[in-house]
């Protein structure tokens, strides 16, 4: 894995605003950055990512197989258990996933290790799957790159053909909070590949999302019934909203399902560890209250259980927080994960999103930045196999 300085388009600006990429840039500094890219072996995605990725996947599912099955583990992940019954069904019912990004710390030598799983609703893909891939083709024809390079990136045509899957025939209505540029760009480009698989589709805002009294179900502003529903909003606000307690009751499949529930809890960090001790792709993890998290002594990274783009994670060391995001997470508690420093080239921390789309990995995304903890504007660089 090598970071390389390369020119970046003269053009890629307007290129980002015609194809509606319009935040490209955040609060003046730039999200998306290609003036270097990083370089793989193809040995690299196939044995350092994709294969690890498929298996920590495998090992996820396997967890929620047994959590489903066990009170205490729900309990442990603090989910409320009001919902239990409701994330019990849905993975007993199969209920299908679209997709998730899996955060690796990687350097091309030792074994990937996860440091989350983004399984609820993962942003960023728009742009690892359409807009590093624009630049790759531009790239090459203007000599950026050489000729023969690749990209790990399969997510476009993936998400299309498990649309047709999930979609059954039905109307599929997209929502999230749409006066977020990166929400509302994120929603455009999943309705636009569901469009492509043949959908009906409808986007709306999550607060726009009404309650039918008589028969009892969700519907949208102009009173129709929302019988499938993609949410970029996640499951634990959900849980705690006005129209929560009417989850359970209504007739509407959700992507992704409530069982995602239980994976996009950090809480299963310390939840693999017990059932996959020493796994090369592993970090030990421990729940805070747990006496076996002294184990990891004074050095460690601390995750409070729900936490968005990076929000109170704190780097420890020697006792002491060196780096910390603020926040609104925390009270349902912590983990503490072992401390794997990022790679670091150019000055910059490099974290891989290794995605999977119905759960095969498809491509990959890279976020940069000069704090150790990724946020909300790290930057997003391209990649290519070499």
């Amino acid at each position: 894995m090598q970071r390389t300085a390369c020119p970046e388009r003269d053009d890629w600006r307007l290129t980002a605003d015609a194809c509606g990429f319009d935040f490209h840039t955040i609060d003046g500094e730039r999200y998306w950055d290609e003036r270097a890219h990083y370089a793989f072996t193809l040995q690299e995605i196939e044995h350092g990512i994709e294969a690890p990725t498929a298996e920590i996947d495998a090992m996820c599912l396997e967890l929620v197989g047994r959590a489903v099955g066990h009170e205490a583990f729900l309990r442990r992940l603090r989910i409320p258990e009001a919902f239990w019954p409701l994330i019990r069904d849905s993975w007993h019912c199969d209920e299908g996933s679209l997709y998730g990004r899996l955060d690796l710390g990687f350097d091309g030598h030792g074994p990937a290790k996860l440091l989350e799983y983004n399984a609820d609703t993962p942003t960023s893909i728009f742009e690892a799957a359409v807009f590093q891939w624009t630049w790759l083709e531009q790239a090459i024809e203007r000599k950026i790159v050489a000729a023969d390079c690749d990209q790990f990136n399969s997510i476009h045509e993936r998400l299309i053909r498990r649309w047709a899957e999930l979609g059954e025939g039905h109307d599929l209505h997209l929502a999230g909070t749409t006066e977020s540029s990166e929400d509302a760009g994120t929603l455009a480009y999943l309705e636009d590949t569901a469009s492509q698989a043949g959908l009906a589709t409808t986007l709306i805002d999550i607060e726009d999302i009404g309650w039918r009294e008589d028969g009892g179900g969700f519907v949208d502003l102009e009173g129709r019934d929302i019988a499938l529903a993609f949410k970029l909003y996640p499951w634990e606000w959900m849980f705690r909203e006005t129209f929560g307690a009417k989850l359970s009751h209504a007739q509407t499949r959700w992507i992704e399902p409530p069982w995602k529930a239980v994976l996009s809890n950090k809480g299963i960090l310390p939840l693999l560890w017990e059932m996959f001790p020493g796994h090369p792709n592993l970090l030990p993890a421990f729940f805070e209250d747990d006496p076996r998290a002294a184990s990891l002594g004074e050095t460690f990274v601390r995750k409070p259980l729900y936490s968005r783009e990076g929000a109170n994670i704190a780097l420890i060391r020697d006792g002491t927080a060196i780096v910390q995001q603020d926040g609104p997470y925390g009270a349902e508690g912590f983990v503490r994960q072992a401390y794997a420093p990022l790679p670091r080239l150019a000055s910059s921390h490099a974290v891989i999103g290794s995605w999977l789309v119905d759960h095969t990995p498809c491509g990959l995304s890279i976020r940069e930045d000069e704090n150790p903890i990724t946020g909300n504007s790290s930057r997003f660089l391209p990649h290519v196999i070499v």
